[in-house]
């Protein structure tokens, strides 16, 4: 082996070694953050009393929609997806609820990973005309860390967070009485 080959070599080597060692550091740093950094530091996190991490974007109407439009209102979200059997059974529940407190309480249906086309479809064989925000990019859910669906959170006048459910909505659950305590 040549001397300018061996010096290419050893270049490489080098480069190899130090790009590993930033690597490390990197990946180092990030768990150090992740445990020793409280996740109500983090910012937004979702529990109880936390802010509700704020959000802009387009329902199915077209219209912008943003979390902030609605302080001092209680909002409650749901999260949802038509192919979402827990989903698809609690819609006619949480429709109805939200009809009932329209005037106290904004409602905001999101669509977790469908397209315009399939979201329309699905509320035509449902008869159901209400907007839906469209998260097909899935921003919104993972702002708020859905990993499951369906979730309906309640969020009070301030903009923080009062109650949470991760998982289908039934008839025990007590969501009018959740709906009443953020008026």
């Amino acid at each position: 082996m040549s001397s300018l080959q061996n010096k290419r070599f050893n270049n490489k080597r080098i480069l190899t070694i130090l790009i590993s060692v930033v690597a490390v550091l990197t990946s180092a740093w990030a768990i150090y953050e992740n445990v020793s950094t409280p996740e109500s530091e983090r910012g937004n996190a979702i529990e109880v009393g936390a802010v509700a991490p704020e959000f802009r974007a387009v329902n199915s109407a077209g219209e912008q929609v943003k979390l902030s439009d609605y302080r001092g209102k209680a909002v409650m979200i749901n999260f949802w997806a038509s192919w979402c059997t827990p989903c698809v059974r609690e819609m006619p529940l949480v429709h109805q609820i939200a009809q009932d407190y329209q005037n106290d309480v904004e409602t905001l249906f999101v669509n977790v990973g469908e397209s315009k086309g399939t979201i329309r479809e699905f509320m035509d064989k449902q008869a159901f005309d209400f907007p839906v925000i469209i998260d097909v990019t899935g921003n919104i859910s993972g702002m708020y860390r859905i990993t499951g669906l369906p979730a309906t959170l309640v969020i009070d006048k301030e903009g923080k967070f009062r109650h949470i459910l991760f998982g289908e909505l039934t008839e025990d659950i007590p969501l009018q009485q959740w709906l009443e305590e953020s008026i």
